[in-house]
């Protein structure tokens, strides 16, 4: 069975993270007997530089007929000067836009052997297993009117819309309770219904959803702002968290940080499903292009490896596969194996990014 796979390096070390994940890619080939068929491109910056757009016509066609999308980062201060409309974050929000992916899912899963990087007490954080479901299409980021205008007073007025509709809410939220009915089958769904009449919509439609279609699923609500307060103080109450586009990027980064690094978290961005059975989907890394250690062969790859981990899970029914890998990359952390930005021990060398592929690869043979 061919599976194909488009991958976008991006910016920054995204090139140098995704090359690890090529690498986990052809064991998969060579040993595993599987058929990823993977064509590269460019995406953000990178495309800018060579077709003066953030994300070509002819890329978002690839992305659009791939089974999956797997993204490095995207990014940097070369081109901070660009208009708005070119800068390379517009190339990520356009796939998501023109994909229409909704539904951007960010595991926090505390692996054992990292415990002691968080800054909450490890009796607070082991065994961390969240799931954010943040929907990505819609919301203040996407909505309209927006700009900036010049007022009557002769001073400026910044304008963002935060809009939902029914269909853009409930479609998001199911997500949040089919994903709740795998693993612990809670959910809380986050918003600002105190203050915000698109809050009211959200919690009214995410109710009437939970009485009709998941009776079975334990629901619960929470002002957003609380439940930021709540991942501090008592993360593990929570399973699966479902909230709107602005406060789950808040949240997700709240979340990302009770388990010590960015470079340790993937994330997965599913859309509708097409004729394939398949939902259009893209995976990537929370963390982002940091140029300062971009070239320097240190970036930690571990969140890029285990977006594609995210990939086997969601986009090809291979949960064990995808079990599998994220055994040998726990089995490598317990090793002490340690990335510059997982280090503490002054006295020790950090594993470059690219002796990090290679333990994680030594262990995936251990399993044949």
């Amino acid at each position: 069975m061919k599976r194909n796979l488009l991958i976008l390096p991006g910016d920054g070390i995204g090139p140098e993270v995704m090359e690890q994940v090529v690498r986990i890619v052809d064991w998969f080939n060579n040993k595993k007997g599987f058929d990823f068929q993977v064509e590269q491109d460019l995406v953000g910056g990178a495309a800018y530089d060579s077709n003066g757009v953030p994300l070509s016509d002819e890329t978002l066609e690839k992305a659009k007929r791939t089974d999956a999308v797997l993204l490095g980062a995207v990014g940097g201060p070369l081109y901070d000067q660009l208009d708005f409309s070119l800068k390379p974050e517009r190339g990520l929000l356009k796939l998501r836009k023109e994909l229409d992916l909704f539904a951007n899912l960010r595991p926090a899963q505390c692996f054992d052997a990292l415990t002691h990087f968080s800054s909450l007490r490890p009796e607070i954080i082991s065994g961390l297993d969240i799931m954010i479901v943040r929907e990505a299409t819609s919301g203040i980021y996407f909505g309209e009117p927006r700009g900036i205008i010049e007022s009557d007073s002769g001073g400026r007025v910044g304008i963002n819309t935060n809009r939902y509709t029914t269909e853009e809410i409930r479609r998001v939220a199911r997500s949040a309770f089919e994903l709740a009915r795998r693993r612990y089958n809670k959910v809380c769904s986050m918003e600002k219904a105190n203050v915000m009449e698109s809050g009211v919509l959200w919690r009214e439609e995410v109710t009437n959803l939970h009485k009709e279609e998941y009776p079975d699923v334990e629901l619960s609500h929470m002002y957003a702002d609380a439940g930021a307060m709540e991942l501090v103080r008592f993360p593990k109450q929570f399973d699966v968290i479902v909230t709107d586009n602005l406060f789950g990027d808040l949240l997700s980064d709240c979340a990302a940080m009770l388990t010590g690094s960015l470079g340790m978290l993937p994330s997965a961005t599913l859309g509708k499903i097409k004729k394939s059975g398949l939902p259009y989907a893209m995976y990537e890394p929370v963390h982002g292009s940091a140029p300062d250690i971009a070239g320097k062969g240190i970036a930690n790859p571990i969140a890029c490896i285990l977006s594609f981990a995210m990939a086997l899970r969601y986009s090809f029914d291979l949960g064990n596969e995808a079990e599998i890998l994220e055994t040998a990359i726990e089995s490598v952390l317990a090793d002490g194996v340690r990335t510059a930005d997982l280090m503490q021990e002054k006295n020790k060398a950090p594993a470059t990014t690219n002796e990090m592929g290679n333990c994680i690869i030594s262990k995936l043979n251990e399993t044949l």
